[in-house]
């Protein structure tokens, strides 16, 4: 196989669907010799805000000299930035042979009436896990993909755990409260791991009772440890934190959005956590880590005169942290929206957040097959506003409708979902020289 015969293999196991359960990857992964029990995991899951926590405890860790993998969900340029070692994707030669070994066990499972078919999820966990165990990093921060009790990244045991946020989402899925859908996060809290969270209310008392059963302890944001942000600009902010033993003034952090200081908080409260299990962490590394953490894609600045901003919020909770961002963080004489929704989105809220903040509006299509029509949006919108609003079926057109809208004293945000952000930035790349 080459690579190409590679992505379209993995992909090809999408049109099975999805099917939640532990089974198929336990077996899986006990066909390849259970490569998970040989390393050490920091385990993330949470509805918004885990990528980017994500990033930053493992920009740390690497900075203090540990080899760190790092495997996370959905890739934004391509297949292989989902799984990397300080920084570095896999190689796709690597992957290749993976594949190749992992291909042949993923059809046995198949067959067997009992398990059925892995889904793609799960192979691709499996080969994560296989190669990470393959470079034997000091940790791997593993990055929860949907959910958590029946999640395949919750065949790990590990060393601490964070929940980051919870909300509505996936409701078919996960259940239509926030309290289900928490139940089904804290699926990952385990004996040993203790627990560090953003949640509150009732979410709190959720993982509050399962982290009793699990007799761990539990460390919640805005109580246990604090964070507040002190300074912001283009080129970043600074942010003082409070932790449980750690006090670190004017940390710089090169990630926009006010959300982010949250999320760098909830970093490294699990960082202590781990501190206390034998990694050293200086205050030095600590300091370089979150200054040169970079998660492309979440409130990412790639463009100038106009500024263009690429976001990939694409649920309620992400939109009202982005709104709150814009005006704490852009100086601009008008907005122009380009948006792209999918269709399993609260897309009426998401419009009634977003909208009456911007003065132009331009809906597309993101190359998904569960994407929203914009024809669809664009009379949602009409009911809750007046303004002109635009549709381009095609992204391309979209991009440059957007541009001839927008002056050089604008800014451009273009946001709605991962799989519209990861083709525009891709289109930018010539236009917009930051984008890399």
């Amino acid at each position: 196989m080459n690579y190409e015969e590679t992505l379209s293999w993995i992909h090809s196991i999408s049109r099975f669907g999805m099917n939640q359960g532990l089974e198929r990857i336990k077996t899986l992964l006990s066909y390849l010799g259970d490569p998970q029990a040989k390393l050490n995991f920091l385990h993330i899951g949470g509805t918004n805000g885990k990528g980017s926590t994500a990033a930053f405890a493992a920009s740390v860790l690497e900075s203090a000299g540990y080899k760190v993998g790092l495997y996370t969900s959905p890739y934004l340029v391509q297949f292989t930035n989902r799984m990397s070692i300080n920084g570095r994707d896999i190689p796709r030669k690597r992957l290749v042979e993976l594949v190749e070994r992992v291909k042949p066990l993923t059809e046995k499972i198949a067959s067997d009436p009992d398990l059925g078919q892995p889904t793609e999820f799960e192979v691709v966990t499996a080969l994560a896990l296989t190669y990470f165990a393959q470079e034997a990093p000091d940790l791997v921060v593993l990055e929860v993909g949907l959910g958590g009790r029946l999640d395949a990244t919750n065949a790990v045991q590990s060393l601490v755990t964070v929940i980051t946020t919870v909300s509505l989402e996936h409701t078919h899925v996960l259940g239509n409260t926030r309290e289900a859908i928490a139940g089904e996060k804290a699926g990952i809290i385990k004996e040993g791991a203790p627990v560090v969270t953003g949640t509150n209310g009732s979410v709190l008392e959720v993982l509050r009772e399962k982290c009793v059963e699990k007799q761990v302890s539990l460390y919640r944001l805005g109580e246990d440890f604090r964070a507040a942000g002190t300074a912001n600009g283009l080129s970043g902010q600074e942010m003082h934190y409070r932790g449980l033993s750690w006090d670190y003034a004017n940390l710089k952090i090169s990630l926009l959005g006010s959300y982010q200081v949250d999320n760098a908080a909830m970093a490294l409260a699990a960082l202590e956590l781990l501190s206390a299990k034998g990694y050293e962490l200086p205050e030095e590394s600590i300091r370089r880590g979150l200054q040169s953490t970079r998660w492309p894609g979440r409130m990412e600045v790639i463009g100038h005169l106009p500024l263009v901003v690429i976001d990939g919020a694409h649920n309620i909770e992400a939109f009202k942290a982005l709104c709150t961002s814009l005006s704490n963080t852009f100086s601009y004489r008008k907005l122009v929206l380009l948006l792209g929704l999918l269709e399993d989105k609260a897309a009426e809220e998401i419009l009634v957040e977003i909208l009456p903040l911007a003065d132009e509006i331009v809906f597309t299509r993101p190359n998904s097959p569960r994407a929203a029509a914009p024809e669809t949006l664009k009379v949602m919108a009409q009911k809750i506003i007046s303004k002109p609003v635009l549709v381009r079926e095609e992204i391309s057109d979209a991009v440059e409708l957007t541009f001839s809208l927008a002056g050089e004293q604008d800014l451009i945000l273009i946001a709605g979902s991962l799989y519209l952000i990861s083709d525009v930035r891709q289109l930018l790349a010539g236009r917009c020289p930051e984008t890399v």
